[in-house]
């Protein structure tokens, strides 16, 4: 997959534009989250020629210093957010896993996992707020991408924003999993016992890919 050319053909499109002007915009004149530079870190961080697991959540964390470009991830140093001690929660209770001290997922991001968002700006304590303005077309985009990968791949939708893109994954090939939004507002409504990330591991395994290793190293 070329996501360089992808994204490229992306931004000659009427709504991209759109879109670039609002973002710029609201990065002058407000608090936007995650730095610009880092604002489409998932597509960089994975190898998007090696993807084996779609993680899609909603928009980034809308707290100073935790987006970092990668869904449920934060630096670093900076408070693990309650979404990812959820999640945490249910990587132990799944794989046994111990609790992570730090909120980093890059390492996940390295074994192919991609960190999306359906939207992937957010401003300073004021979460969706940039819902609508043409992110969804772009992640629709991507998804679209992945749905005709050759390899099986598993896509992980978590809560709402994210389970409308169910649609856009028809091939057989792959592994859809939905359940609603790890955030302490919803975890306990499905997501806690999901086993999502041992379910990931064992459609990789039974198709001939290498399973993620869900630890987190200090």
């Amino acid at each position: 997959m070329d996501i360089e050319k992808i994204v490229n053909e992306e931004k000659q499109k009427d709504y991209f534009k759109q879109l670039a002007r609002f973002v710029n915009s609201r990065y002058i004149n407000s608090t936007v989250y995650p730095p610009k530079e880092k604002l489409f870190a998932c597509l960089k961080t994975c190898d998007m020629n090696d993807v084996k697991v779609v993680i899609l959540g909603q928009d980034p964390y809308h707290q100073r210093g935790q987006a970092m470009g990668l869904s449920f991830s934060v630096p670093r140093g900076i408070k693990v957010p309650p979404s990812l001690v959820n999640i945490y929660q249910e990587l132990h209770d799944d794989i046994g896993m111990d609790i992570p001290i730090h909120g980093d997922l890059t390492a996940w991001a390295k074994q192919g996992v991609l960190l999306l968002n359906t939207v992937l700006s957010v401003e300073d304590s004021n979460p969706n707020c940039h819902r609508g303005k043409g992110w969804e077309i772009f992640t629709d985009r991507i998804m679209s991408e992945l749905n005709n990968y050759d390899k099986p791949l598993v896509f992980l939708l978590w809560g709402k924003p994210a389970q409308e893109k169910a649609r856009l994954i028809t091939n057989p090939k792959h592994l859809l999993l939905k359940t609603v939004h790890p955030s302490p507002l919803s975890a306990y409504r499905g997501f806690f016992g999901c086993r999502h990330f041992s379910q990931a591991n064992a459609f990789l395994k039974q198709n001939g890919r290498t399973p993620i290793d869900w630890r987190i190293e200090a």
